[in-house]
């Protein structure tokens, strides 16, 4: 191989059968597929998380300190730090103005400078899910508009911690979320941080 990367690849799906499928945003199929290169062989099936990607958004102010969320996550039975984020579910936006959008309803805040930090899939062997990171420097406060916080995210407590320990609380394991850690150590090793 003469250079490493990723590239795109599909296998011939065989049949396909939706498990859950209500309008929300997720759903859950299961793909019965071959290998390429073995039309006679058994397919064998994966079950695929359909979900169509979030943007999130590390911000830091003047002072270097990083906008952080404390939100509850039930699957986990966890409260975790986290960043502000949100959800690609109008198909078709940009993931940046996604992140824009979670930047002001969920914190209340807006930046004038945004840098791409890198976009991830969250967890490929069972979900197309895309993460989309963002740095945003340039804060300013805004009104969330006529967005309401509900349920879970009615509850979460937004605060601001320096960098340098959010760093050190990602390295030592305290804070343990797979976006706030891609996003803080992708930052650090770019020096935007």
């Amino acid at each position: 191989m003469s250079e490493i990367g990723d590239r795109p690849e599909s296998w011939p799906v065989v049949s396909s059968v939706d498990v859950h499928r209500d309008g929300w945003v997720v759903a859950l199929r299961a793909d019965d597929l071959r290998r390429p290169e073995h039309p006679d062989e058994e397919p064998f099936r994966r079950l695929v998380m359909e979900h169509p990607g979030a943007s999130i958004v590390l911000a830091l102010d003047e002072q270097g300190r990083a906008l952080c969320i404390q939100q509850y996550r039930h699957p986990a039975q966890m409260s975790f730090v986290e960043l502000p984020a949100g959800i690609c579910d109008v198909p078709g936006e940009d993931p940046l103005e996604v992140a824009k959008r979670e930047l002001r309803e969920e914190a209340e805040f807006e930046a004038s400078s945004w840098t791409h930090l890198l976009s991830v899939w969250a967890s490929p062997g069972i979900t197309g899910e895309r993460h989309h990171l963002y740095f945003a420097r340039g804060l300013s406060p805004v009104s969330r508009g006529d967005f309401a916080l509900e349920h879970e995210e009615a509850e979460m407590v937004t605060f601001w911690t320096p960098f340098d320990d959010l760093y050190a609380a990602v390295l030592d394991g305290r804070v343990t979320d797979a976006p706030i850690a891609l996003a803080v150590l992708t930052a650090r090793a770019r020096g935007l941080a």
